[in-house]
C-alpha cells in the first residue's frame, strides 16, 4: 500500500518547510508568533506523546491547519483517530476535538484574501485540518 504520507510532495513547500523547521521548533507555540502552534498528539501504534509544528489560522472556536502533504500524514492520522489533541497557541494549550478533513471551498472562509493567497503559493494543499476548541 502506498501511502502520500511517505511520498515527496510534488510541489516545493517541503523546500521551504526544511529551510526553515528549525526555527518554526523554536518559535512555535510561543505568544508572539500566532501563525505557528504546536499539536501535541499521541502515536496511534506506540501510544508515545508527540508533537509536531504547524501554522494555523485561529477563530474563537476552531483552529484550521493546511495540510501540504495531505490528510495521510501519521500525525493528521494519530488526531483523526484520537478524536482530539492539544494545540500550543500563542503561549497557551487549547484542547481541541472533533477533527475532521476539508477541502479548499471549506477552508477558504476561515482565511483572509492575503493569508489565502500566501498559503496558496508558500504550502499548495488539497486538505486541511479543522480542529474545534472544548466547549466550542
Amino acid at each position: 500500500m502506498t501511502s502520500s504520507a511517505s511520498a515527496v510532495p510534488k510541489n516545493t513547500s517541503w523546500r521551504l518547510a526544511r529551510a526553515t523547521a528549525p526555527a518554526v521548533r523554536v518559535l512555535a507555540g510561543r505568544r508572539w508568533f500566532p501563525i505557528w502552534a504546536v499539536v501535541h498528539h499521541r502515536g496511534r501504534v506506540t501510544g508515545r506523546s508527540l508533537t509536531v509544528p504547524v501554522a494555523v489560522i485561529a477563530t474563537p472556536d476552531s483552529f484550521i491547519i493546511n495540510l501540504p502533504w495531505g490528510a495521510g500524514t501519521n500525525w493528521a492520522r494519530n488526531v483523526l483517530a484520537a478524536g482530539e489533541c492539544t494545540i500550543r497557541w500563542k503561549g497557551r494549550d487549547h484542547r481541541v476535538n472533533d477533527p475532521r478533513i476539508i477541502d479548499e471551498a471549506a477552508a477558504r472562509p476561515y482565511y483572509s484574501r492575503f493569508t489565502w493567497t500566501m498559503a496558496r503559493k508558500l504550502f499548495p494543499a488539497d486538505a486541511w485540518l479543522l480542529l474545534h476548541r472544548d466547549g466550542s
